[in-house]
């Protein structure tokens, strides 16, 4: 399982998308008061007071929402600030329903009011804060929300001294009845503005529920992002990173493929004269700074560290990751390598490699036993670059490439040193050493 900071992170990004979120339903809030309030003004211009009155009270909720604006992500952003002014809209809203007529020069119960289309704006309210992603606050909205529909409600009908209900038109009512009741002044519904708020909640309800099991689903994903994440890192401290990851996306087991790729295969020069005179610990410091900058090298070049030997290096370039220029890239990787160890010294010890290259048919995948599983490569090439690394002794070389490799670099200048019979070889195998001018005409950058 992820440990405790993957989790902090995985928080922490809830809490960025509920403010981002509710950033983004602010904005539109404002849009969508400026454009009722350019309704609501234009279609009172007779009445100018009752027009700046509307303007006055849209002005005040486009103030109240840019003031949640600013505080949101701010030090002084709280969890509960949400929940307040979600809150304070309902409020604000409640208020004016319970409390403002329809129609100045109209005298009619204020019970009247909630036969005109006000409920919707209840629905603007939580669509706000379904912005937030948070379920809390939709449920919340959604209590508040049905509370403030029924208190205004119960406000606006307290003082009339005649109710009529749907209970007054009786169980089987003609069409006159029915109408003579409904279209009453005193009809004020109270079932129906019930059946209102119940649906409100339920509707809250249900996003409050879809909003939870995205979240639970983002959630679990980044988790195993996180996870797999944790994995490639620590594994990838053991393994090649490509590997590590491959292993991961297979479940642990990679496959096993062949492929042509390319090999190459690296040595330090007298490492067992090194080790005697350096002792074991300056050694394995030696060893981990050079592994190091030529794991680096290598992985530039779209190569891959498949093994460590020793104090020899064996790489593969179009294993297992594909690459395309695996064998100019191995070329390239190796003369940086011999460049970067001319030119300093690991752990105050000067260096002095040799390098095999050679291209071919490669088979690579997990083996292992006993429950233990390794990531390797074999083959005749494999073994064609570890001779070649051997022979450099034989030629007073630095490199050897075999042909194979050569064929694919078309321009990439070489000196053949010739056919040379190579152990577990029936057929001389043409070998050849690169020239001053090789890193330069591969196109690859000094040493890092």
């Amino acid at each position: 399982m992820p440990a405790a900071a993957p989790r902090a992170d995985i928080a922490e990004t809830f809490v960025e998308a509920e403010r981002a979120g509710l950033k983004v339903a602010i904005r539109g809030r404002v849009v969508a008061l400026i454009l009722l309030g350019i309704f609501l003004v234009a279609s009172r211009s007779p009445d100018p007071e009752r027009a700046l009155a509307y303007a006055l009270v849209l002005g005040g909720f486009g103030l109240l929402g840019l003031l949640h604006y600013r505080l949101i992500g701010s030090r002084f952003d709280r969890a509960w600030l949400k929940y307040a002014f979600i809150t304070a809209d309902i409020a604000i809203l409640s208020t004016l329903v319970a409390t403002q007529p329809i129609f100045d020069t109209v005298e009619v119960p204020q019970a009247m009011a909630f036969r005109s289309p006000v409920f919707p704006f209840y629905f603007v309210v939580l669509g706000v804060a379904a912005f937030s992603l948070s379920p809390g606050l939709v449920f919340w909205s959604g209590v508040t929300g049905a509370a403030g529909w029924l208190g205004a409600f119960l406000w606006a009908i307290r003082d009339m001294p005649v109710r009529l209900d749907w209970s007054d038109m009786g169980p089987n009512p003609d069409t006159e009845r029915f109408l003579s009741v409904f279209f009453d002044v005193n009809f004020v519904g109270t079932g129906s503005r019930i059946q209102e708020a119940t649906a409100f909640v339920v509707v809250a309800i249900l996003i409050a529920a879809v909003i939870w099991r995205a979240r639970q689903a983002v959630q679990r994903q980044l988790e195993l992002d996180a996870e797999r994440r944790q994995i490639s890192e620590l594994f990838g401290q053991y393994v090649p990173k490509a590997v590590a990851d491959a292993l991961i996306q297979d479940r642990g087991i990679l496959a096993p493929v062949e492929r042509t790729a390319t090999v190459l295969f690296v040595d330090i020069e007298g490492f067992t004269g090194i080790t005697e005179a350096a002792g074991p610990q300056r050694v394995v410091r030696m060893l981990s700074e050079y592994f190091d900058r030529a794991t680096g090298i290598v992985g530039v070049h779209q190569g891959v560290v498949t093994q460590f030997q020793g104090d020899a290096v064996m790489a593969t370039f179009n294993l297992p990751v594909a690459e395309p220029r695996h064998a100019a890239n191995a070329v390239a990787a190796a003369l940086e390598i011999a460049a970067l160890v001319e030119q300093r010294n690991f752990d105050g010890q000067a260096l002095r490699l040799r390098a095999g290259i050679a291209t071919g048919p490669v088979v690579a995948g997990s083996v292992g036993g006993g429950g233990r599983q390794t990531y390797t490569v074999y083959g005749d090439t494999v073994n064609l670059a570890a001779r070649l690394e051997t022979l450099n002794k034989a030629h007073g070389t630095r490199l050897l490439v075999d042909a194979a490799t050569v064929a694919l670099l078309d321009g990439v200048p070489f000196r053949e040193i010739g056919r040379i019979e190579v152990r577990g070889l029936s057929e001389p195998v043409a070998v050849y050493t690169p020239v001053p001018k090789t890193l330069a005409t591969l196109g690859a950058d000094q040493p890092r």
